[in-house]
């Protein structure tokens, strides 16, 4: 790469770097072309509520296999099969089911044949015992934790949260962190609420235009918008001004827009009638394969359920039916014809990826079995951090940064005179690019995230060290400036690349493996090792040869 080149390439770098800092000091508006998306403090220094939640897998596994006895007995029943009993049985810490019939062989050649998710543990001249087996046993575990944190992410989206940590730890517990929260006691109640579920039917006069002229006619008059509240008080206050326009059957809800974050970026209307088919009637919802192995949301519902589901879809053939949890609708797929018999499934359509389509029915079948079987959540642990102590934290961290910056700064200066000068201005460059890229990835800085960065300053002079004390070498061997320059930062990458790249491959580690504040430091160090590379490296030799090489100087201190 030329000279020119690189000047050019350093420059485009600096101005991304400066768009991307830009909102962490000056407030960006809406419509600009700037994001404003600045880099958001974690729970240890802007405080807020640390809990650990346990789910009750056990719970939810022997309530599963309740619900599957009672599917098993239908389906063998309609298949032919003399069948007394299906009941469940506790066994030690397993869940088995035991089936009293007179016709042994032929339920083992079905339910090896349809129930491929059970394996068959016993039998005798009257019954056979079954038993989920290793597979599906660990995926309905992860399912119930992969459903208990939709449930609390959909509570704490309600509370206007930003940047919360809801991640799992291990196969039954969740950590819930929640930075900058005040209230505590609400977000408990609030992340232990029982998940509500409901289908809604599409209005057959909803019309999304003229009901967003509607919502921002009603928001112009109150002077409040979603962002102002939280998602269940606005959907209330929405629906009590819009009452004269709307029949009384009906009501306001919205679903997420296709490519927003949550539903404060992108909201969509939807004008739904209530109806009577809730999630106490859902025994199931997992994603199944259609007839051209496309994803699909195949759906179970208790007799009761089946008897609503078969009525209003026969009645309402062509309509859209809403899938709603917690007020937020996930889906409204369109009713093909009458579905009889308490077995459903959604299609999702097509025109996209297999990979989107499959995710999205991960989503909606997690959402219909977070209000069908939710999960019980029991708090194990809490800890508050007050916000006067994070703010003690983030003025010690910052101390220490400006304390072991300005020693570097001075024994650069002191040591390596003109060169060193180049060395901290580099350093000055390293410090804004890593603002900038944790702001550009929308990062979490956290304490060990600080004390990563005050690590970066110390490293970030041991790569110009190297070169220099290697240009020492070349110019006490007689070489040019020019040449020992060259030399130096040749002979020196090869140095400087092996041991960085172990820092490197070690910080990508700790990444993988860790979590919270482990996770915070090894993102920091390894974005200040990239960006120390490049600084170090290829900033300041470019600057280097453009001046030795415009000014054909032929000494510089060092």
């Amino acid at each position: 790469m030329n000279m020119k080149w690189r000047m050019f390439f350093i420059l485009l770098v600096v101005v991304f770097g400066a768009m991307s800092v830009i909102p962490n000091f000056v407030e960006i508006p809406e419509d600009s072309f700037l994001s404003n998306k600045s880099v958001v403090y974690g729970l240890d220094i802007q405080g807020g509520l640390h809990l650990v939640m346990g789910v009750d897998v056990r719970e939810v596994i022997k309530e599963q296999t309740k619900r599957d006895a009672v599917s098993l007995k239908d389906y063998l029943t309609e298949q032919g099969a003399n069948v007394v009993s299906v009941a469940p049985q506790q066994a030690g810490t397993r869940e088995d089911i035991v089936i009293q019939t007179s016709s042994v062989d032929e339920v083992k050649r079905l339910i090896t044949q349809d129930w491929t998710s059970y394996l068959i543990i016993d039998d005798t001249p009257s019954s056979v015992s079954i038993r989920k087996n290793e597979v599906s046993l660990g995926d309905l575990k992860k399912r119930t934790v992969d459903q208990a944190i939709e449930t609390i992410r959909n509570r704490i989206d309600e509370f206007g949260v930003a940047e919360p940590s809801i991640t799992a730890q291990g196969d039954d517990r969740i950590l819930v962190q929640l930075p900058g929260i005040e209230d505590s006691t609400k977000a408990k109640e609030l992340i232990n609420r029982t998940a509500r579920l409901t289908f809604m039917l599409v209005a057959k006069d909803n019309n999304p235009a003229e009901l967003g002229g509607w919502i921002t006619e009603a928001e112009k008059a109150g002077d409040y918008d979603i962002k102002k509240t939280s998602y269940r008080e606005y959907v209330k206050r929405i629906n009590v001004d819009l009452k004269d326009k709307l029949k009384d059957n009906q009501m306001v809800l919205f679903s997420r827009a296709e490519n927003a974050e949550d539903l404060e970026t992108g909201k969509v209307p939807y004008l739904v009638e209530k109806t009577s088919l809730g999630g106490d009637d859902l025994r199931d919802a997992f994603v199944a394969m259609g007839e051209f192995n496309e994803p699909e949301i195949s759906l179970t519902f208790n007799p009761e359920g089946a008897r609503k589901f078969a009525e209003i879809t026969g009645e309402n053939v062509g309509r859209q039916l809403a899938i709603v949890l917690d007020d937020v609708i996930y889906s409204a797929p369109n009713i093909q014809g009458k579905i009889p018999g308490g077995r459903g499934r959604i299609t999702l359509g097509g025109g996209r990826n297999y990979e989107a389509m499959m995710e999205e029915a991960r989503t909606i079948s997690m959402a219909l079995r977070a209000g069908a079987l939710p999960a019980k959540l029991e708090q194990l642990e809490e800890r508050t951090v007050g916000p006067t102590l994070g703010a003690d934290s983030i003025a010690k961290g910052k101390k220490a940064i400006l304390i072991g910056g300005v020693l570097v700064i001075c024994f650069m200066l002191f040591y390596y005179k003109v060169f060193g000068l180049l060395a901290n201005l580099a350093l000055g460059l390293n410090m804004f690019l890593i603002l900038a890229v944790l702001t550009s990835l929308e990062a979490t800085l956290t304490l060990p995230g600080i004390a990563g960065i005050a690590l970066t300053i110390g490293m970030a002079v041991d790569a110009n060290v190297i070169i220099f004390e290697r240009i020492k070498e070349e110019l006490k061997k007689g070489s040019a400036l020019a040449v020992a320059i060259r030399e130096g930062y040749s002979k020196g990458f090869s140095a400087i690349f092996d041991a960085n790249i172990t820092t490197a491959a070690t910080s990508i580690i700790l990444m993988y493996f860790g979590t919270g504040p482990v996770r915070g430091f090894a993102v920091t160090l390894l974005i200040g090792i990239i960006t120390s590379v490049f600084t170090a490296v290829f900033v300041t030799r470019t600057v280097l040869e453009y001046i030795v090489g415009r000014s054909k100087i032929e000494k510089l201190a060092i």
